[in-house]
């Protein structure tokens, strides 16, 4: 299936990935019509309680920066430089991210970037947003987009963002392994206090509570979103205001105070599911059109490494790269694209599932931070040739699944150092003795 300016192009979800994906496609000269289940949500607003904020990196201001976007973002983004931890006793302790303590992550709205993504499709030509428009599935065969409560659509090319839960999947058989975490995820509101935020806003904001956690991040409006992170039968368990109330008083009550609407919030949002999806293959041809699976649709990660949506944009990149490489070769660029990403994305879906045990229990531990510690002070000493796992995911655009190998190899390195030294150290002592 050539690229001859032909084919009919469908971009199933206007979400991040769709929206960012039909800006390159349409920069490339190829029409797109991009199709959203939801009234357009830069007139009807965001979903309640279903943002869990962005925390944008590397990968991800790179993939924009190649659409003109990475400034615009970073406009509506506060820098996070570490984390600041909020223990049940004691006071806070913040944990930068970097040896040098001058790279940040970046909190951003989920829906403040999602509107800035929208206007920039609508903007770029060849692109079509049709909103209200739910697909139940495709017909690879007939080469159709298929709706509810409407009449299928041709399309040559269907790219499906359209989420973990994709429809698009679910109607093409693939392998799909589906892991849901025991945890839900609630999220609730710090407002600002006098007009200032109620917290530090240069982090992230992490109250670790061994089997559960809650974090924060700043918004540009001085409030803060949290997110709970609790088994979900916990949340059941608080069934009435005075329960809620009592509760974070007792586990979070530098936080509770600063929670105004606290009762209001967790009666109203509601407890999001937390999944790791992983599917193969991601790319499937009919005798009518070719279809693949980017972003959520083909590889869902729970948020704890904040690398979703940088992960979702490198899809996008790596789309944009193969259809170059392939002369607009829609089968080939599609079976390249995900032969080289499938490693990267299972590698990052196994790094986040660690980091929340990291987040929820590890970072409160004295050990942990002396061991951050050491690691920054390697990091410094060593530059370039050791990097921490934090730095290499969220602060470099190494492909995902080099990084365990690379961590692997700075051990065995160090370990064979610290051999010598202990060997010369110990030949040192002996000729010591003997000179005595």
């Amino acid at each position: 299936m050539a690229g001859d300016g032909g084919e009919r192009v469908a971009i199933i979800g206007a979400g991040l990935a769709g929206c960012l994906l039909a800006v390159l496609l349409g920069r490339r000269g190829v029409p797109v019509t991009v199709y959203e289940r939801r009234p357009d949500p830069r007139v009807s607003g965001a979903e309640r309680g279903r943002s869990i904020n962005l925390a944008i990196s590397a990968r991800g201001l790179a993939a924009l920066q190649e659409v003109g976007l990475r400034d615009r973002c970073l406009k509506l983004a506060l820098p996070m430089h570490g984390r600041m931890v909020h223990p049940p006793d004691g006071a806070t302790n913040f944990q930068p991210y970097s040896a040098d303590g001058e790279r940040a992550i970046n909190s951003v709205g989920r829906a403040d970037l999602n509107r800035s993504l929208l206007d920039t499709a609508d903007a770029t030509p060849g692109v079509t947003l049709r909103f209200s428009s739910r697909v139940t599935g495709v017909d690879i065969d007939a080469g159709t987009v298929l709706f509810q409560d409407a009449p299928a659509e041709p399309a040559d090319v269907i790219l499906a963002g359209d989420g973990a839960y994709s429809a698009v999947r679910g109607s093409l058989c693939l392998d799909v392994d589906t892991d849901f975490l025991e945890h839900g995820y609630k999220e609730l509101t710090i407002p600002p206090k006098g007009g200032e935020f109620a917290l530090d806003p240069d982090a992230l904001h992490i109250w670790p509570r061994g089997t559960a956690m809650m974090i924060a991040l700043p918004n540009l409006d001085r409030s803060f979103t949290c997110t709970l992170f609790w088994p979900k039968d916990d949340f059941a368990a608080l069934d009435t205001p005075e329960k809620v109330t009592a509760y974070f008083e007792r586990h979070y009550p530098d936080a509770a105070g600063l929670m105004p609407g606290l009762a209001d919030d967790y009666a109203h949002n509601p407890v999001g599911s937390l999944v790791t999806v992983r599917s193969w293959p991601w790319t499937r041809r009919g005798r009518g059109a070719v279809v693949a699976l980017l972003g959520d649709a083909a590889h869902a990660i729970v948020p704890f490494y904040g690398q979703g949506a940088n992960c979702a944009f490198e899809d996008c990149i790596e789309i944009d790269r193969c259809l170059a490489e392939t002369g607009g070769d829609w089968a080939r660029a599609l079976a390249r694209y995900q032969e080289r990403r499938k490693a990267n994305t299972d590698a990052i879906a196994e790094m986040a599932l660690d980091n929340f045990v990291e987040m929820r229990d590890r970072v409160a531990s004295p050990v942990y931070r002396a061991k951050q510690a050491a690691t920054h002070a390697l990091e410094r000493r060593l530059a370039g040739r050791y990097v921490s796992r934090y730095e290499l995911v969220s602060f470099s655009t190494i492909p995902y699944a080099r990084i365990p190998a690379r961590l692997r190899r700075q051990n065995l390195v160090l370990a064979g150092a610290a051999a010598v030294a202990a060997a010369v150290l110990a030949l040192a002592a002996r000729l010591f003795r003997r000179r005595r």
